[in-house]
């Protein structure tokens, strides 16, 4: 059995802001820094035997990672492409409202029907969940006597907890994903179980509102 921590990445000024991030390279601000590093208490409270750190390339999942990792010695993070985040294509950059304007139908089909969502010169969820989805597996089958710990995005989050509960990527907006939030899962028999989801008990004391964005 291997057991799966399943991590969003801290706030950036971007969450806060509202503005599509995708593939765009934007570090963690304080506050999101401040959450990593309750994240790393929460994980070292874990008492892991064995862990494995993955995170997505972009800085602010890395930046999460690395503080995240703090209070384990020797502490090695993998960069695994496969959690990259989604590609908005010509939303990246772009502020919600700009997107209410400019795409109003694309926008209404990505908050009712997002499974029929492609983004202009982007990607679509179902490549973000198959990418994930084979990520993950080549993680559990390689590392089966370890703890996977792994920081990633709010729609990697989002498709691949679909794809591993059976769900179908329509009931996407039903996971909810705020900034600095645990999953936590266990594989065995070539099946996950979920454990955990969208914790986020370690930030109380930060005493600000968490966000899902």
């Amino acid at each position: 059995m291997v057991n799966i921590y399943l991590i969003r990445h801290g706030e950036t000024k971007w969450n806060r802001e509202k503005v599509f991030r995708g593939q765009m390279d934007i570090p963690l601000n304080e506050f999101g820094r401040l959450q990593a590093e309750k994240l790393s208490e929460t994980l070292k409270m874990q008492k892991l035997k064995n862990p494995v750190f993955i995170s997505s390339p972009l800085k602010r999942a890395r930046e999460t990672a690395e503080i995240a990792t703090n209070l384990f010695a020797k502490a090695e993070i993998n960069i695994n492409d496969a959690f990259i985040d989604i590609s908005f294509g010509q939303w990246e950059g772009l502020p919600l409202h700009e997107i209410e304007s400019d795409y109003p139908d694309l926008y209404q089909t990505w908050v009712q029907n997002p499974e029929k969502v492609d983004f202009p010169n982007g990607e679509n969820i179902k490549v973000v969940a198959d990418r994930a989805e084979e990520g993950i597996y080549q993680a559990v089958h390689a590392n089966p006597e370890s703890e996977l710990v792994i920081v990633a995005h709010r729609v990697i989050n989002k498709a691949l907890l679909c794809r591993l509960l059976g769900m179908e990527l329509k009931a996407f907006w039903k996971l909810r994903q705020d900034t600095a939030c645990l999953n936590e899962l266990y594989f065995d028999k070539d099946d996950f179980i979920l454990v955990r989801l969208n914790d986020t008990c370690h930030l109380k004391s930060l005493e600000t509102d968490i966000i899902d964005f």
